[in-house]
């Protein structure tokens, strides 16, 4: 697996390209924003979009969705229980930005699903807390977790906007992450990469 990260949208939101070093096919992961940028960095590597895959639907993860899956026609995937932020635009409106709007939901994820994606197998994994539907996606193979703002380097996801439960992203961070390989690399939506190991040793809010 090789992981691309692109700095996108008015927050700088990480997006994760995840692609299979043997077909080139990819999952593009939280394009927050940025869409030609995108578009652009996915022709020039020569790559296959067969997903754009959302931890969560706010505005700063999902600002790009629109041009993104039209041009690439790439599938589309969240939780159910974040579609209806999907479609009210994220939220963006509430903070000044105008998104465009989402095309339908093409793959419903839930809890144990994987995504296939070349040799990449992608598990989702339920962990609300941050919106009630946000997901993270595993590959065991290559020890890793994309986590949007769930866990960060030395911080843990906001819970004080609508749908958020601080009591549900602690359960969700201890039960699904904190359970997983302390080598295991954490790519965040905002931030630094890190380890679970790393986080399990010196989170102050662990």
């Amino acid at each position: 697996m090789i992981v691309y990260t692109l700095s996108v949208g008015p927050l700088q939101t990480n997006c994760y390209i995840a692609a299979c070093e043997e077909s080139k096919a990819c999952a593009v992961i939280d394009p927050g924003g940025d869409a030609e940028e995108i578009i652009a960095f996915i022709e020039e590597h020569s790559l296959d979009a067969k997903y754009v895959l959302l931890t969560h639907a706010h505005f700063d993860h999902m600002g790009a969705v629109a041009e993104l899956v039209e041009v690439t026609r790439a599938q589309l995937a969240i939780h159910p229980d974040d579609e209806m932020l999907l479609k009210m635009g994220g939220g963006g409106l509430m903070w000044g930005f105008a998104v465009p709007p989402a095309p339908p939901v093409d793959v419903p994820l839930a809890e144990g699903q994987i995504i296939e994606v070349g040799t990449l197998r992608l598990h989702v994994l339920h962990t609300p807390g941050h919106t009630p539907g946000h997901v993270t996606f595993h590959e065991p193979t290559y020890k890793a977790v994309f986590d949007g703002d769930v866990l960060f380097a030395g911080g843990i996801g906001r819970t004080d906007f609508p749908g958020g439960s601080y009591r549900q992203l602690m359960d969700s961070i201890k039960s699904k992450l904190m359970i997983l390989p302390d080598e295991t690399r954490v790519y965040s939506g905002h931030g630094p990469v890190t380890t679970i190991g790393a986080e399990r040793l010196h989170n102050p809010f662990l």
